[in-house]
């Protein structure tokens, strides 16, 4: 009996009647009653909130504030919250009533904008009397809990809007005292400008003056400063004269030796180069005359074995063994270790000969050079004693003409300074002035003096100063398209699960037979298989086509929902094969703890930590996971490894029906007479 003949039994068996038919039809349905209804029915929520009446209480009277301007701040909010449609807003004279209606039900929640609501906008303009303004929010959770949460956002919305509305009107206030401010500032700095005009008039006579004394202290001081610096020149031209003769004549006296020193040396190095030569030269004759011996000796020696051998004295076998030990012998041992010293120190003598030959060359080169050093060094140290006493007669000389000029420069300067005092009065006048005049110029120029569109633009900062940038990598569409992988996932585990009521996991006839287990098993889930590939399809097409779900990969998501369909029917068929009506609740209590633990809605971190290791066991969490990457266009990279996981779940689903084919392979009474059935 093959696999799909099995499958095929079971569908024949589902299908053989109008009432089998339609029982098929229906349970094909489930996933639609339960996934695409829900979705459709939650689909947009928050674009009919216009549908839920509130009550809105105005009580404010308004306010007047320091520059006279009439507010109205309460009859402005409302005004924008009725235009802007998101509740359905029922004006209430009291706030009694409004407090009663949502009591009663009568209204979802209550906004009131108290009587002194503009007053105490305007109140910051007193430093005594500031206080907030307040906005009154009634809500009740027996109306609706998550209303409470919208109210919430919309209560916080409107304070961020009357708080940027007020800031932006204080804030411009206060620029526009800046500018006044800055216009008075300008004028007192033109009149101290006046000031300080005049009183530099007075100041550039006094610069005259002082300028032709000075230019006279000047030129007596450059006079002198010349002469300090032909001093110091002449000064420094002696020292250096006489330290460069003494040099010279220490020089003379300790090279009068150096070229016969030279001489000696170059006469030393030719005879150790001559005497390594001459060694050398017997060394390497010494080393070819016992190569040649060597080679004598292995000569001789084979000459005497070839007569031998021709005497019959030795075989040719024995005087090749003769050879071969020779040469061994030769090869190693100590004779060879001396061969190699020898060459080797034959070889070190050559290059103590090439070196010391070397050194010889040079020290000749040295030798020949050496007299023309000491004659020129000679020339030189007379020289430098004539440049010495030169210089000592030149500094004498500049000494007397440089005390003139100082006398000359003192008389200049004091000159000067009766002047630059007759000056100094005058400028401290003008400067003073002067920098009165700049202060009040700069002080203006720190005052901020803004144009309408500048004050337009920083009283939006001033008051709404931070804004937030949201970068949505993957967003969903609606209300609806959030839910949706939640609930199109749970949808088919309960399509599936509805299956078993209708479907046997595995027949009585394929126990019966002698087939294998395995193909009993597949048999079994190959029809539930079926089923659910149908439920899957149809809810996909579904929400797609008629809910407008509209997935980023519509194709991957409806092979995606296939795989978890293959997945679930396995899991389900072969915990009820297994253990039969007991089993329908094991699936039913998978179901429950998928359904807190697969984060469809709250992120599943934050459960309870026992339902953490749930998440990680059951397929669930990890199609809806996959679902909204799909749907949402997010990363793909997940999708395989899920998949594959889908897989192993399925093959656990498939042991597990084996294992029940096994066991219910042998009846007994149980198996006749169940103790339960569901």
């Amino acid at each position: 009996m093959t696999v799909l003949r099995l499958a095929r039994s079971e569908l024949k068996r589902m299908t053989s009647g109008l009432l089998p038919k339609l029982t098929i039809l229906a349970l094909t349905m489930v996933p639609l009653l339960y996934g695409a209804v829900y979705l459709y029915a939650n689909w947009d929520p928050y674009s009919n909130l216009d549908q839920i009446d509130a009550a809105l209480v105005v009580e404010d009277t308004g306010a007047t504030s320091a520059d006279g301007t009439e507010l109205h701040a309460g009859a402005k909010v409302a005004e924008s919250l009725v235009e802007a449609h998101l509740f359905n807003w029922k004006s209430v004279a009291t706030t009694a009533e409004a407090d009663e209606g949502v009591s009663t039900g009568k209204y979802a929640f209550a906004l009131k904008i108290p009587a002194d609501f503009s007053t105490n906008l305007v109140s910051p303009g007193s430093f005594d009397s500031a206080s907030q303004a307040m906005l009154n929010v009634t809500t009740n959770d027996a109306n609706n809990y998550l209303l409470s949460t919208i109210v919430d956002k919309l209560t916080t919305a409107v304070h961020n809007t009357v708080a940027k509305d007020v800031g932006e009107e204080t804030a411009n206030k206060l620029l526009t005292g800046f500018g006044t401010i800055h216009s008075q500032m300008v004028k007192a700095g033109e009149g101290a400008g006046q000031l300080a005009d005049g009183v530099a008039t007075l100041r550039d006579g006094t610069v005259t003056l002082h300028q032709g004394t000075a230019e006279l202290s000047s030129g007596a001081g450059e006079l002198y400063a010349g002469q300090l610096q032909l001093l110091d020149g002449a000064n420094q031209l002696s020292t250096g004269a006489g330290q460069l003769s003494s040099g010279l004549a220490e020089l003379n006296s300790k090279t009068a030796t150096l070229p016969g020193s030279s001489q000696a040396l170059a006469d030393g190095a030719a005879q150790v180069a001559a005497g390594n030569a001459q060694l050398n030269t017997k060394v390497q004759d010494a080393v070819a005359q016992l190569d040649a011996a060597d080679q004598g000796l292995r000569t001789r020696l084979s000459e005497s074995t070839k007569r031998l051998v021709e005497s019959n004295v030795l075989t040719p076998e024995q005087a090749t063994t003769i050879l071969a030990d020779f040469d061994a012998a030769a090869a190693t041992g100590p004779v060879a270790d001396a061969k190699d010293k020898i060459h080797a120190d034959a070889a070190q003598i050559q290059q103590l000969s090439d070196g010391s030959a070397a050194v010889s060359a040079g020290a000749t080169q040295l030798a020949a050079a050496t007299p023309a050093l000491r004659d020129a060094i000679v020339q030189a140290s007379g020289g430098a004693n004539q440049l010495s006493a030169g210089a000592a007669t030149l500094a004498a000389g500049q000494q007397s003409a440089t005390d003139g000029a100082g006398r000359l420069s003192a008389g200049a300067v004091k000159l000067d300074g009766g002047a630059g005092q007759l000056e100094a009065g005058a400028g401290t006048a003008a400067e003073g002035s002067r920098t009165l005049a700049d202060e009040i110029s700069k002080g203006a120029g720190q005052v901020p003096h803004p144009d309408d569109a500048q004050k337009a633009s920083v009283s939006q900062v001033i008051a709404d100063p931070v804004s937030v940038g949201n970068v949505s990598q993957a967003r969903a569409n609606s209300y609806g398209a959030g839910l949706a992988p939640f609930f199109l996932t749970l949808a088919l585990w309960i399509g599936i699960f509805m299956l078993v009521q209708a479907m046997r996991p595995i027949t009585q006839r394929a126990l019966a037979s002698n087939a294998p287990a395995w193909k009993i098993a597949v048999g079994g889930w190959l029809p539930f298989l079926a089923v659910s590939v149908v439920q899957a399809t149809l809810l996909t097409l579904v929400v797609d086509l008629a809910l407008g779900l509209d997935p980023a990969h519509p194709v991957l998501m409806w092979l995606f929902m296939l795989a978890a369909a293959m997945a679930f029917s396995a899991i389900i068929q072969g915990v009820v094969a297994l253990l039969g009506s007991p089993g329908k609740l094991v699936v039913l209590i998978l179901l429950v703890l998928q359904l807190v633990s697969s984060g469809g809605t709250f992120p599943w971190q934050t459960t309870p930590a026992p339902l953490h290791v749930v998440h990680e066991v059951l397929p669930m969490g990890y199609v809806v996971t996959g679902m909204r990457h799909l749907i949402y266009g997010a990363d793909l990279s997940m999708i395989v490894p899920t998949v594959l996981g889908l897989l192993g779940y399925t093959l656990l689903g498939a042991a597990m029906s084996t294992l029940a084919v096994r066991k219910h392979k042998f009846w007994t009474l149980k198996t006749l007479k169940p103790e339960i059935a569901v």
